[in-house]
């Protein structure tokens, strides 16, 4: 069974920064898309970045672009995201996703058999 662990999270100041991370347990093939998206309420799931196990190719959306770097660590199986300059916009749900196909939309959280439970990131002064 496949599961996904986020850790990380919580409260950051305005400009500051975070680090998200998502262990993944059960998985046993060698292609993988690990990815993060976010929530807040009364809003559809919004894309925020993805990384491939095959070739570390990277994606992220338009709202985090040049402020977010997600990598993985093959030993670990483990996907972790970085942000800076962080906007009280960016408060919301952050949720780690995986899949397993072989080709995905990556923006498209409808793709991804499986979610990690959520953590918090709230940014404020």
């Amino acid at each position: 069974q496949v599961q996904l662990v986020e850790s990380g999270g919580g409260l950051v100041q305005p400009g500051g920064s975070l680090k998200l991370s998502c262990a993944t347990s059960g998985h046993t093939g060698s292609t993988w898309f690990g990815g993060w998206f976010r929530q807040v309420p009364g809003k559809e799931r919004e894309f925020v970045a993805t990384i491939t196990w095959i070739q570390d190719k990277t994606y992220y959306g338009n709202s985090v672009k040049g402020r977010a770097t997600i990598s993985r660590d093959a030993a670990t199986n483990t996907h972790t995201l970085l942000m800076n300059s962080l906007k009280p916009e960016d408060t919301a749900v952050y949720f780690c996703a995986g899949s397993a196909k072989a080709a995905i939309r990556v923006n498209d959280p409808e793709q991804y058999e499986y979610w990690g439970q959520g953590t918090q990131v709230t940014v404020s002064s």
